[in-house]
Order: C-alpha cells, then structure tokens, then sequence
C-alpha cells in the first residue's frame, strides 16, 4: 500500500513552488482512491454594506446553538477578509446533504430575522445585513483555508477562533490577525481546528 503520510507536506511545496498565497479547499477528504463523502459543513458568513464582523458574530451565536441541539460540534474561523465561516465535522449520507442541511438553516435563520440576515446571493437584498452562504458546501465550490493568507496590501491571515472570542467580538478590530499574530496564536493555544475530525457526527435532516 502506498504511504500517503507525506502528501500535505509535498501539497505544500508544489503550491509554494508556484508562488500562490491564497488557498481555497473543498470541504472534502481526498481519500487514496480519490473524493470520498464530504466531511465537513461549512457556512460563510458575509456582512453586506454598513455591517461588519461584529454582525456576523452575532449571527455565528445563533447558528452554533442551532448545530449543538443537533448533535455538531462547530468551530468558528475568520474569513481573513471581512467575515466569518463556521466548520463542523459531519458524515453525509450523499454529496448533496450538507447544501441542503445549511440551505434549510439558512433559510430559517432569514425568515426568522428578514431585517439582519439574508440567505440569497442578490446584492441588492444585502445592505445591512449578514448573507449566510450555504452554497459554500456545494462539490464544486471552495473556501479559503484555515490559516491561509489573503492577497491584500496587508496580508491578513483566515484564523480559527474560539467562541468566548466570538461572543466578546464587538469591533472588527478584535479578530483581524497577521502572520506573526497566528504563529504566536499556535504556540500559545495549538491548533484550535485540530478536533474537527474527532467530533464528527450524523448530520440530520433539515
């Protein structure tokens, strides 16, 4: 049997090799014999025109107690950008169910507060409120990766967060990250993502 134990590290290398930055992933495990059922619910939270990260805190608050009554363990991670994405390891009974899983919640979310979140990708309904993209988990989408650099003027970084700091989160300030924030991050707290394979569970249907 071959030894995949190496593959990241030479994953690594070639996308160094080619001078990229920012690294977008599939919310999939490439298995020895290629994509395997997706393992990961992803929702991206975008803030709209006059909101910030601060609304989109407030809105993970809500998500995350909706995905621990259903058995999930979600971890939270800025967007490097101006959002917020929320993880939980799942096993999906076909390709298709973590869309409509989160499309569903989404869609509750929104009817729920038509004022502070909206679940349609149309610009013209965002201004003031949180988009929740559940088409992130779509197969041919992607996500910018943890702990990945984004290709700005000042690289910020895509950081896993803890949900104490989501809750205390009341200027977008308080979880802007660069480089050397995320290496002093690590050392200090380890790989807050380093569970979501562990914490895996059934993900219902919505």
């Amino acid at each position: 049997m071959a030894d995949h134990s190496d593959t990241p590290q030479i994953t690594l290398v070639w996308t160094a090799n080619l001078a990229a930055l920012e690294l977008h992933i599939p919310q999939w495990t490439i298995g020895p014999t290629g994509r395997e059922l997706p393992d990961r619910l992803v929702f991206d939270l975008d803030p709209g025109p006059d909101t910030t990260i601060v609304d989109c805190c407030r809105l993970a608050q809500r998500l995350h107690d909706i995905l621990v009554a259903d058995g999930l363990t979600p971890v939270a991670k800025t967007s490097g950008s101006k959002g917020l994405q929320l993880y939980a390891g799942i096993h999906a009974t076909d390709a298709q169910h973590p869309s409509r899983y989160a499309k569903a919640l989404a869609e509750r979310l929104a009817a729920e507060t038509p004022d502070l979140v909206v679940a349609k990708m149309a610009k013209n309904l965002r201004r003031g409120k949180v988009l929740i993209d559940w088409s992130q988990n779509n197969p041919a989408k992607t996500t910018i990766a943890p702990y990945s650099l984004r290709g700005r003027t000042h690289p910020t970084v895509s950081t896993p967060v803890t949900w104490d700091e989501v809750r205390a989160c009341r200027q977008p300030e308080q979880l802007v990250f660069t480089a050397d924030d995320v290496l002093d991050r690590v050392e200090a707290r380890g790989d807050l993502l380093a569970d979501l394979a562990d914490t895996r569970a059934v993900l219902l249907a919505r």
